[in-house]
């Protein structure tokens, strides 16, 4: 990634990015980027700043080692360097396979209804479907259809191109039907989920290392003229290093909302982003479009411990301690440093269906609630029943 081009203006990168340091006209000066065809020898063409990809053509090119280094080369290029965005027309030339997952996803959606589910959606998109960890579900309930849309080559040659091997794929269906209304603008996972006071606490470097952690895509389960609201995008935004702490600010908002693109899709396009770049649902304005998709997001392999370790089986056996140092008066933040060590601070992954966000965008972690219980004295077995709820909003065995 060219670190330079994300630092606002021409000054040094700073330790830490505060709201300070998020100043309009530096971010406008990379919207001015505009993005030539000629500059992609493998695209089809440029709509409003966003790459437009010819799948056929791409699998015709990638077809030998060598090839295929060169299409995730120039992937990598659109992402980074480029607008951030590309879209692949004919990324599944069946459409078949995605009208069989699509079915699925309807009885899915169907079956958590009638069960009183749904409805724990971020940035805003009020009454519109979600299906979270469509990925399990679809496996269990279709594990033919997951196996044919799964193993289409379009989606593992960017997701390999961004994240290298090992990239672990999941999945949230999004519904948005007539008269949906859009989301929030946004950027997206990790940083993207923290409130600004959280993010702002995370080194400037880290802003810099979380979008190339994930990679954010969408597969059009249903033509997606623009009416239907199909996602806003604010091509270059992904270079604006303090971005994940403007996002939320009034100037930046009411500049995405004048400057938006949007690209109408076919069912079986996808289209591809960097986590970093400022984006949302739109608003469904048609009369009868059912616009839904299978948004997608692929992590790298390197966001995990070397070590598995029972975090709730560490905080059960340490809180005891915890409370009666507590009690006899050890430092405080002695204590909070031995809770980072022993509690699960991040509250992802989780089930999305049960746990709940709770004051912003994100759910409780193991340690907020630890913290929280140390500070009212909560008795360990009272703690322990927390812990076992905590547990089971962990885990997916309803699926």
């Amino acid at each position: 990634m060219t670190v330079t081009a994300q630092r606002p203006g021409s000054q040094q990168l700073p330790a830490r990015f505060t709201e300070a340091d998020c100043r309009l006209d530096d971010f406008l000066a990379l919207l001015e980027q505009r993005t030539d065809v000629a500059d992609y020898p493998h695209a089809a063409e440029v709509v409003q700043d966003v790459l437009v990809y010819d799948a056929a053509t791409l699998r015709r090119v990638a077809v030998d080692d060598a090839g295929r280094e060169t299409v995730q080369a120039e992937l990598v290029r659109a992402l980074t360097d480029g607008p951030g965005v590309v879209a692949f027309r004919g990324a599944f030339p069946d459409t078949a396979v995605v009208d069989r997952a699509t079915a699925a996803f309807e009885e899915i959606i169907t079956a958590e209804r009638a069960g009183g589910a749904g409805g724990n959606d971020h940035f805003g998109s009020g009454a519109n479907d979600r299906v979270w960890n469509a990925l399990e579900k679809l496996a269990v309930r279709d594990p033919g259809t997951f196996v044919d849309y799964y193993g289409n080559d379009l989606l593992a040659l960017v997701s390999s191109a961004w994240l290298g091997p090992a990239y672990q794929v999941t999945s949230q269906v999004n519904v948005v039907r007539p008269g949906g209304q859009a989301q929030d603008p946004h950027r997206d996972y990790h940083l993207g989920f923290l409130s600004n006071e959280t993010a702002a606490r995370y080194p400037a470097h880290v802003h810099l290392l979380s979008p190339v952690l994930t990679l954010q895509g969408a597969v059009a389960h249903s033509d997606m003229p623009v009416e239907s609201g199909p996602t806003m995008y604010l091509p270059y935004s992904h270079q604006y290093a303090p971005g994940y702490l403007a996002w939320r600010l009034p100037e930046f908002r009411e500049h995405f909302l004048r400057s938006y693109v949007q690209l109408p899709l076919a069912k079986g396009d996808a289209a591809f982003f960097n986590p970093a770049l400022f984006h949302g649902a739109g608003t469904n304005v048609s009369a009868d479009v059912q616009r839904m998709a299978n948004l997608l997001q692929v992590s790298s392999a390197f966001g995990r411990a070397m070590e598995t370790v029972d975090r709730s089986k560490v905080v059960r056996a340490v809180y005891p301690v915890l409370r009666a140092r507590r009690a006899a008066g050890v430092d405080a933040a002695s204590l909070a440093n031995a809770l980072a060590a022993s509690a699960e601070g991040y509250p992802f992954p989780t089930n999305l269906d049960l746990d709940a966000n709770v004051n912003g965008l994100t759910p409780l972690s193991q340690a907020e609630i630890v913290a929280q219980a140390l500070a009212d004295d909560v008795e360990p077995d009272a703690l322990a029943e927390t812990l076992d709820t905590y547990d089971v909003r962990h885990r997916t065995d309803e699926i």
